[in-house]
């Protein structure tokens, strides 16, 4: 729906200079390979700096461990779209890490419910820290453990979710997200469900720096009095 919406009221059009940031998270984004625009959008570009505005941050996570399966729901562009249309050939999925978005591999700064919900569906119990340790805060830190860069290999586009230990801070070996039915983990999935909780901080840091841009820029273009 928000692609949609994008690429009927804003792309290309005249409110486009309107736009601070898009940020499409876990949408199959439709680029030409090696290229930010010409896919899904016509004239709105993939971000690749955190000084750049007007721009889209697209992706879809993954365990490093568990890349897109064949009949992934994410990370590729080779099945029906959300609107019932074929894909297009050639074309692949949009990776843009907002941890990261010049490219590159950096930690994430997360955030995950304490208490094991998600805003779709209830997530596998995790224990934090090992040993168990009482949380009272509404969401958990993962200082250190969780990395991330945007990887593009025969699997398809997507963003590599990686698990750093630390000692003293032991984590289980699955990131809590999975999507798990009869409990079973189903990998075509990804880590969809948590595609915001991982990257929380980052965003919060990379909209504040676009929106600055942004006004800058829009003072720039401002006739004088």
């Amino acid at each position: 729906m928000l692609k949609r919406l994008i690429q009927e009221q804003v792309d290309g059009k005249p409110r486009q200079r309107l736009l601070v940031s898009a940020v499409l998270m876990g949408v199959n984004l439709a680029v030409p390979p090696g290229a930010d625009v010409g896919g899904d959008f016509k004239s709105l570009r993939l971000c690749h700096t955190a000084a750049q505005s007007g721009c889209v941050v697209a992706f879809d996570s993954f365990r490093a461990e568990s890349p897109p399966p064949a009949n992934t729901l994410f990370g590729k562009i080779s099945r029906t779209d959300e609107f019932g249309r074929a894909p297009t050939p050639e074309m692949v999925a949009a990776c843009v890490n907002p941890a990261r978005p010049q490219g590159g591999s950096t930690e994430l700064k997360s955030y995950f419910s304490s208490n094991g919900v998600s805003i779709a569906t209830p997530l596998a119990n995790v224990d934090w820290i090992t040993p168990p340790l009482a949380i009272e805060t509404p969401f958990v830190r993962l200082p250190g453990l969780l990395h991330a860069q945007c990887v593009t290999d025969s699997a398809g586009t997507y963003l590599a979710i990686s698990v750093t230990s630390q000692t003293g801070h032991k984590r289980t070996h699955t990131i809590a997200g999975d999507v798990i039915s009869n409990g079973k983990v189903l990998p075509e999935w990804g880590l969809h469900l948590v595609d915001a909780n991982l990257v929380m901080g980052n965003l919060l840091e990379l909209i504040a720096s676009e929106r600055k841009a942004y006004l800058a820029a829009a003072k720039l273009q401002r006739p004088a009095r």
